[in-house]
């Protein structure tokens, strides 16, 4: 069982949040898709505008080079 406000891995737990997100989108199942795939492509930019931030030796390993 995870912490409360982190992710659960487990199946229940990643099927608990499938269902969150759907019912967040209102129940369409194609808005749930594209709200993840906003928020996948953000959390993406992210990343990279804080790898930018990092000396390469502190982040070798840990960013990917492009």
């Amino acid at each position: 069982m995870a912490a409360p406000g982190e992710p659960d891995p487990s199946p229940e737990g990643i099927e608990t949040d499938v269902e969150a997100t759907i019912a967040a989108c209102d129940g369409d199942a194609r808005a749930a898709v594209r709200a993840l795939i906003l928020v996948n492509a953000y959390l993406e930019a992210e990343l990279e505008r804080l790898g930018e931030l990092v000396s390469r030796g502190f982040a070798r390993g840990r960013v990917r080079e492009k």
